[in-house]
């Protein structure tokens, strides 16, 4: 007899025992992702599955309208900043000549940080910040400058721009501040969220950074429009914020459709 007799015959009954002549060979093997040419390490197919924190979306700046929202927050800003050297008085309340256009600032800034988020809506806070102060260079020159013989609005020129310094100084502390603080608030929300509840996080940042903002300013600015007194000033304070806050509320229903026109436009729910 040869020794061919004691190898082991193939055949279906010897599955079982060819399985058991392996007994540390894996079950089953999970394939190997496969290498692409933007993913070289198959990391994507790799973290299929896992769960995480949804992470906020936000258009690239690149895109069109990232620069007018930027244009219309800065030109409202300087705006605010001239009608603001007016005191008014309205049903006894104290306020500016701000009161009805500085708000839209804040409507505007939550359309930049839901949309393109907060890196972008501080570097238009910062750009405005630049264009504001040089603005307020401008300002001085021209009124330092000598008058005409015939120019005879000298003294009503200085009145209506001799104090936006103190405004501006006011206006740049508070806006700074509070336009920082409301892109900050509404993408921390965003971060807890995600998509939903935008109503939580227009309201919530609105009341953070207008709260900020218009006690700072009122801090700086009170002397410039005429107030001398902690009854008139704390009026100012309270009437600003929740006029401010107010405005915010009414006019939610179109910062959703902006915010929606927005996104559609801007391919973000592609």
């Amino acid at each position: 007899m040869t020794n061919n007799e004691n190898l082991p015959k193939s055949g279906p009954g010897n599955a079982g025992s060819a399985a058991a002549a392996a007994p540390h060979a894996p079950a089953h093997t999970a394939p190997v992702p496969a290498a692409t040419a933007t993913d070289p390490h198959g990391t994507a197919a790799q973290s299929v599955g896992k769960q995480s924190a949804p992470t906020p979306r936000h258009i690239p700046t690149q895109r069109s309208l990232y620069p007018t929202f930027m244009a219309l927050f800065i030109g409202v800003l300087i705006v605010s900043n001239i009608t603001a050297t007016k005191g008014v008085e309205i049903f006894g309340l104290a306020t500016d000549g701000a009161f009805f256009l500085f708000p839209l600032s804040y409507v505007i800034g939550d359309v930049l940080s839901e949309c393109y988020g907060y890196k972008a809506t501080r570097r238009t806070v910062w750009t405005g910040f630049a264009v504001l102060a040089g603005a307020m260079a401008c300002f001085f020159i021209a009124i330092k400058l000598p008058a005409a013989p015939w120019y005879e609005n000298q003294a009503a020129f200085e009145t209506v721009l001799g104090t936006v310094p103190q405004l501006v100084l006011a206006g740049l502390a508070g806006y700074v501040v509070g336009q920082l603080l409301n892109a900050w608030s509404l993408n921390a929300i965003k971060k807890r969220t995600g998509e939903k509840a935008l109503w939580a996080r227009l309201m919530g940042s609105t009341v953070v950074g207008e709260f900020v903002d218009t006690l700072i300013f009122c801090s700086i600015a009170a002397t410039a429009i005429g107030i001398d007194s902690w009854g008139t000033f704390v009026n100012y304070v309270i009437v600003g914020f929740f006029w401010k806050t107010a405005v915010e509320f009414v006019v939610m229903p179109v910062t959703y459709a902006v915010i929606a026109w927005v996104k559609r436009r801007e391919g973000y729910y592609n």
